[in-house]
């Protein structure tokens, strides 16, 4: 079913406000879960309403806790999330960054007591539209064996890069550090379906095409070793040096309503004009931009897009068009829609 996305946004925002969550918090966590859809990332999409509305509801999320500040070293921050939704957290603390970016040149940010916060993109964008170069990464609950292992040890840990490029598509390099999103796998098991052969192991260590059986087992990491220190690297800076969660310790968004997740988050915002003119930069990079794409192209391929492109065609199209949702899908939202007397956005 196609669904305007401004109407899809005020929509899941109105549930959140109908589910006691402060109007500005809602529509942060609506704002980013549809931004996910938008650049074809539906694991990270609208499809996680559900889950987070019940981590609010058993108490393992406080949307209406105070996000802080409670370490300053000037060029370093390190933010309390307070256990509030991860996507408001995640704002909160890449605004403070960008700000001390303009006054300091560049900002580390360390972040602790957050929760599952969405696609690292939609953080980095905000710096982008600043002027500003962003590095965003998370750790997770633990969906991943590392290299020579068969049970869960880390998560799929994802990291972003952003730069402002003076065009339309920013460049955007947005990746977990497994073969594919643990989200995607649960997107499979839920909406019924099989997995391609690589993505993970069953409970036994035996490769699986069975989404059902992956979710019971585990994501593999990508690109064996290299992707399995990468995620380690994510999980120390976003879990070990903030007084975070790591490994093991994270609490499964899932499995656990006993506790809260304790997820981590790193930043890193750079103000551009501390090492080039802004326009300058972006000159560079689109001049690189059109070197890449003057590149030979292998067989059969059209066009060489740099990182961010193709999510971006998405995002421009599906705000033009609508978004395309599945019909169970939009079932289930019509249905905590009507929890809160809210009606679905027809036309």
């Amino acid at each position: 079913m196609l669904v305007d996305t401004q109407d899809l946004t005020a929509f899941c925002a109105d549930i959140f406000r109908g589910a006691g969550v402060p109007a500005e918090v809602a529509g942060v966590v609506a704002d980013s879960l549809v931004y996910a859809d938008l650049r074809g990332v539906g694991s990270h999409g609208v499809l996680r309403t559900e889950i987070y509305l019940r981590r609010a509801a058993e108490g393992m999320v406080d949307p209406h806790a105070e996000v802080r500040i409670e370490r300053d070293g000037g060029s370093t921050l390190l933010v309390d999330g307070s256990n509030n939704f991860g996507a408001w957290v995640g704002v909160v603390a890449v605004d403070h960054a960008i700000a001390r970016a303009k006054q300091t040149g560049a900002c580390v940010v360390g972040v602790r007591r957050s929760n599952h916060f969405g696609t690292a993109a939609y953080f980095v964008e905000r710096a982008i539209r600043q002027g500003c170069a962003a590095m965003v990464m998370s750790n997770a609950s633990q969906t991943m064996a590392v290299t020579g292992g068969m049970t869960p040890f880390v998560g799929t840990n994802p990291v972003a890069f952003g730069f402002p490029t003076g065009r339309e598509a920013p460049f955007i390099l947005d990746m977990a550090t497994s073969v594919v999103a643990k989200g995607k796998i649960l997107a499979k098991a839920k909406l019924g379906g099989s997995i391609p052969e690589g993505w993970a192991i069953d409970v036994d260590g035996n490769p699986t095409t069975d989404a059902q059986a992956a979710v019971a087992g585990t994501v593999l990491p990508l690109g064996g070793a290299k992707g399995s220190g990468l995620s380690m690297v994510i999980d120390i800076l976003s879990g070990v040096l903030t007084g975070a969660g790591y490994g093991p310790s994270i609490k499964s968004m899932y499995d656990n309503w006993e506790e809260p997740q304790d997820v981590g988050h790193f930043m890193l915002v750079v103000d551009i004009d501390r090492f080039l003119p802004l326009s300058a930069f972006t000159d560079r990079l689109a001049d690189y931009i059109d070197t890449l794409k003057r590149q030979p192209r292998a067989p059969g391929v059209d066009e060489i897009l740099h990182a961010g492109e193709p999510e971006f065609r998405l995002q421009s199209a599906a705000s033009a068009s609508g978004l395309d949702l599945p019909d169970p899908l939009v079932a289930d939202l019509k249905s905590m829609g009507a929890r809160y007397g809210l009606r679905w956005p027809e036309g």
